[in-house]
C-alpha cells in the first residue's frame, strides 16, 4: 500500500490492510457506539489502529483499540523479512513484527496530529507484554522452614520496577490499564495516582521513619486536591518499612485525613 510505504518510508510489509477501508468499516458498525472497543488479535502492520485514531479524528468519537501481536522474529537472512528486519536496524528496535507495529501507530498518530493540529482526541498508547507475577509465590523449603520464612520477607520478585507492580495491582483490582496515571515525587519516593485519586500508590522499597510524616500528609493533601468522588485506596509495599512503628504511624496520619483504606502487598 501505497500510503504505508511513504508513512513508514519503506515497503516493510506486502500486504497490509487498508486502514481507509477498515475505517469505514469501523464507522458501519460502530455507529451507535462511538465509545466502542475495537479488538485485533492479529495486528500484524497496525492498521487497525490506525483506522480507529483516524476514525476518532473524523468524527470526535472516543473508540479505543486492543491489539495483539506475538514478537515474531523477523530474520535478514530470508528474502521475504530483509526489509522489514533491516527497517527495524534503522530505528534502532528488535527484529520483530510488533515493533513494526508499534512503529506504525506511533507515525499514524504523529501524521494525524500534524494533519489535524487542533484535533484534541487521544493518540497514544500503551504496551503490555506477558509474563509471570511480580509477587513471589510460597514455595517453601520444607526442610529448612527458618530460610524459607526470611526469604520471604522480601516477597516482589527482584529486578521488577515500580511500574511493573503497579500494573499487576490495576489488573488484580480490575482498574482500566488504561486509566490516567499522575506522578508526584515526596521525599524523594515516586507517588502514583491513578484515576483521579481512586487509587495512591507508594511503592518505593525503603520508607524510613523520617520520611513517614512528610510523605503521610503529602498523599493526603494530594488527596484532597483531587477529590475522588468515592473511597480512595492506598497501597505500599510492606517490605519498604523500616519498621512496624513507621508503618503504624504513616497509617495513623493517613486515616486522621479521611484515608482509611490503607494497603500494603
Amino acid at each position: 500500500m501505497k500510503f504505508l510505504r511513504e508513512l513508514l518510508g519503506a515497503k516493510v510489509f506486502d500486504n497490509p490492510k487498508d486502514h481507509f477501508e477498515l475505517a469505514k468499516l469501523l464507522s458501519y458498525t460502530t455507529a451507535d457506539d462511538p465509545n466502542a472497543i475495537v479488538v485485533d488479535f492479529f495486528a500484524g502492520s497496525g492498521s487497525s489502529g490506525h483506522s480507529v485514531m483516524a476514525l476518532n479524528q473524523a468524527d470526535d468519537g472516543k473508540r479505543r483499540y486492543l491489539l495483539v501481536q506475538l514478537p515474531e522474529p523477523l530474520d535478514a537472512d530470508n528474502k521475504d523479512q530483509t526489509v522489514a528486519a533491516n527497517y527495524c536496524d534503522t530505528i534502532g528496535k528488535r527484529r520483530n513484527i510488533a515493533e513494526l507495529t508499534k512503529e506504525r501507530l506511533r507515525r499514524a498518530g504523529k501524521r494525524i496530529r500534524e494533519e489535524n493540529p487542533t484535533y484534541a482526541g487521544d493518540l497514544g498508547f500503551r504496551v503490555f507484554k506477558l509474563d509471570t507475577s511480580n509477587i513471589r509465590a510460597w514455595e517453601p523449603d520444607r526442610d529448612d522452614l527458618d530460610k524459607s520464612l526470611l526469604d520471604s520477607l522480601e516477597h516482589v520478585e527482584p529486578n521488577r520496577s515500580e511500574d511493573d507492580i503497579l500494573y499487576e495491582l490495576l489488573l488484580k483490582l480490575g482498574l482500566d490499564l488504561c486509566v490516567p496515571i499522575e506522578t508526584r515525587v515526596m521525599v524523594g519516593k515516586s507517588v502514583r495516582s491513578v484515576g483521579a485519586g481512586t487509587l495512591i500508590t507508594c511503592l518505593a522499597a525503603k520508607i524510613d521513619r523520617e520520611d513517614v510524616e512528610p510523605l503521610a500528609l503529602g498523599i493526603s493533601e494530594w488527596r484532597a486536591g483531587l477529590a475522588p468522588a468515592g473511597e480512595t485506596t492506598v497501597i505500599f509495599r510492606d517490605s519498604a518499612f523500616a519498621d512496624d512503628v513507621a508503618k503504624t504511624n504513616l497509617t495513623a496520619i493517613l486515616e486522621q485525613h479521611s484515608i482509611r483504606n490503607v494497603r500494603s502487598l
